[in-house]
Order: structure tokens, then C-alpha cells, then sequence
């Protein structure tokens, strides 16, 4: 199966190592599989935590801004795909 498209970065905190995701498509959860592609790069990685101003949440639906922990730097307007 293809990967299912979640959103784009929009924001990125480089100190912390945070991005903001915003949902665009589909649900994201803590748990998921997630691959984050931008700049001729690409990396997975499994969704550690998530915040809505700086409370934690357990799932990302469609319409929301969340701050996300990110293994590695990325940019705004990065892909980013849930693994299926």
C-alpha cells in the first residue's frame, strides 16, 4: 500500500527539535509511523508525543496544528506521510 499523505511542516523549533504539523488529510497518532519528506531528503519515524499549545494529545485530526518532536531537522513545507 501507498503512504497516506498527513499534512506539511509549517514551523520548526531548531533549538527543541520541534516541528509544527499541520494536518491537512489525514489523522496522525502517537504510535504511527510517520515519514517526513522535503529537500531531496526523506526520513521515518515513530510519532514519540504530540502538543496543542503545549498540552499533550494522542491524535492529530484534520484542521489542527500540532508541535511534534522530529528526529531530524526539517523545513517548512515538508511532506509528511503516514506509513501504512
Amino acid at each position: 500500500m501507498a503512504d497516506v499523505k498527513v499534512g506539511k511542516i509549517t514551523h520548526y523549533f531548531d533549538k527543541i527539535g520541534v516541528a509544527v504539523l499541520e494536518v491537512e488529510e489525514e489523522a496522525v497518532s502517537v504510535g504511527d509511523t510517520i515519514k517526513i519528506v522535503g529537500g531531496g531528503e526523506e526520513f521515518e519515524q515513530t510519532v514519540e508525543s504530540m502538543q496543542v499549545e503545549h498540552q499533550p494529545v494522542e491524535t492529530a485530526e484534520k484542521g489542527m496544528a500540532v508541535g511534534l518532536k522530529v528526529d531530524q531537522p526539517v523545513k517548512k513545507g515538508y511532506q509528511v506521510y503516514k506509513v501504512v
